[in-house]
């Protein structure tokens, strides 16, 4: 049996703190894999057929007026549009500075799988000529709508609407998953759970408004999840390798 100064030494006191951040078997990412690729096709017919998209965004357009009557909505502009957003923002530098103080790598990490989704989307979304749906002709606008994938007409508008950059937001907090797994795998999914139902919630106030369609907030959940997946397994791989060397 070993003694207390054994157990006390630095040295077991360090493989601990690299234990923050531990490695998923690759049967995990094989899952995460095929759920992607299947959700990504039925995604693909969502925004090719548009038939979705169209329906539920006309619920909020008043074809008198042709224009979306909650665009300016102040309430659903504050709560939705900022204070949400404001707030994962916040909860993500709080951990963030936290995990610093307390030098906890997986403190770190889980702030920065947070950003690393809306950070992905926001790049697609900036180089996407998909314009949004107050922009269309359908609602009022000049732009024309192009399901994905197709030619980019000549007048397809400003562009730089899809994935949903809002909603992406929401969805970092799936993040939270890899934070409880594996010692509390239900409250990972609980987590991950609560990150696509806030993703969502915040996708719809902006399809309320008129900025989004329904397969924009689903894209943009998609890759979040896909730039989480990638971003957690490529860092736990190299802090792991670097400790067994």
């Amino acid at each position: 049996m070993k003694s207390p100064s054994i157990l006390n030494r630095s040295t077991t006191t360090r493989v601990i703190r690299n234990e923050a951040i531990y490695l998923l078997p690759a049967r995990f990412y094989l899952v995460q894999l095929i759920l992607l690729a299947v959700t990504g096709l039925i995604f693909t017919w969502i925004s090719r057929h548009e038939s979705w998209d169209l329906a539920l965004i006309r619920v909020w357009f008043d074809p008198v007026t042709q224009q979306f009557p909650w665009k300016d909505n102040r309430w659903l502009d504050l709560i939705n549009h900022r204070l949400l957003k404001d707030m994962v923002i916040a909860a993500a530098a709080v951990a963030l500075v936290r995990g610093l103080v307390q030098r906890n790598a997986r403190l770190v990490l889980i702030p920065a799988l947070i950003g690393i989704g809306p950070l992905v989307v926001g790049i697609l979304k900036a180089n996407s000529a998909h314009s949004c749906p107050w922009d269309l002709v359908e609602f009022g606008g000049k732009a024309v709508s192009f399901p994905l994938f197709s030619a980019i007409p000549f007048n397809s508008g400003p562009g730089r609407c899809f994935p949903g950059g809002h909603a992406s937001s929401g969805f970092g907090m799936m993040a939270l998953f890899f934070w409880y797994w594996p010692r509390r795998p239900v409250r990972a999914w609980c987590c991950f759970a609560l990150g696509v139902s806030l993703g969502m919630v915040m996708g719809y106030g902006q399809m309320m408004r008129g900025a989004h369609f329904l397969s924009h907030n689903l894209w943009a959940g998609w890759w979040v999840w896909l730039s989480q997946c990638l971003t957690f397994g490529c860092v736990s791989y190299l802090v792991n390798k670097t400790r067994k060397i």
